[in-house]
């Protein structure tokens, strides 16, 4: 599905990723790990092209990506939930929804409705603003937003950071049911190791720049845990 081969970023003089390596199989749910710093969020948006590589390969499926915009890779099916959410604070549920859908060329009907059967408390609150929602709250509208995609590939930064306990674990079970019902392949970045091990089937540590160890989640050791993601 994803296949992040020798991927080198840089911001300014300051070399952030080298040589970065991911792989993700197709209907897996995998969770990239390690502490603060370790350019995690850097290699999530240089997958979304939001930051430009300077060598090294991003494909999707046969498809090299590594060149192509932003928008180019929402429109072939990756959604993405950026770290903080941003969702816009003036604008309605709705509104919200509809600004993710914009970034397809072929809209797909119910895809809104589809969100809302996914978040019911959304279309129960649709026309209030983003801004008054409450954290979990706007983290379930930030996934709805990149769910109007009808995506392939869904990618999330610290889905669960300043969320209430009880919607940490809603927000984990309705992606272990994407997962699992709809196929969705899915990445994302966590720090709770409890989260991370119960919801995703795959990890992926990272280390200055570098990605340090992979595989199973039934292989993270915690030789490994002590030696990269211990703080």
């Amino acid at each position: 599905m994803l296949s992040v081969q020798g991927v080198n970023q840089f911001y300014g003089e300051s070399h952030t990723l080298w040589d970065a390596e991911l792989s993700l199989p197709a209907g897996a749910c995998t969770c990239l790990m390690g502490r603060n710093g370790v350019g995690k969020t850097t290699l999530l948006k240089c997958v979304m092209g939001l930051l430009p590589i300077s060598s090294g390969a991003i494909r999707i499926g046969d498809a090299d990506i590594s060149r192509r915009p932003a928008e180019f890779r929402a429109g072939v099916g990756i959604g993405y939930v950026p770290q903080g959410r941003e969702i816009f604070g003036q604008l309605s549920i709705e509104e919200n929804l509809l600004v993710g859908f914009s970034a397809l060329r072929n809209k797909k009907a119910g895809a809104i409705e589809r969100v809302y059967a996914t978040f019911p408390v959304l279309k129960k609150m649709r026309s209030r603003r983003g801004g008054d929602l409450s954290g979990g709250q706007q983290q379930q509208l930030a996934i709805g937003r990149a769910l109007m995609l009808s995506p392939k590939l869904l990618i999330l930064d610290e889905p669960t950071e300043g969320i209430q306990p009880n919607i940490v674990s809603e927000i984990g079970e309705i992606l272990a049911g994407l997962n699992r019902d709809e196929g969705l392949t899915i990445l994302f970045v966590e720090q709770k190791l409890p989260f991370a091990r119960k919801f995703a089937q795959h990890f992926a540590i990272m280390e200055r720049g570098h990605t340090v160890a992979s595989g199973a989640m039934t292989e993270l050791s915690e030789d490994l845990v002590s030696k990269h993601l211990v703080v």
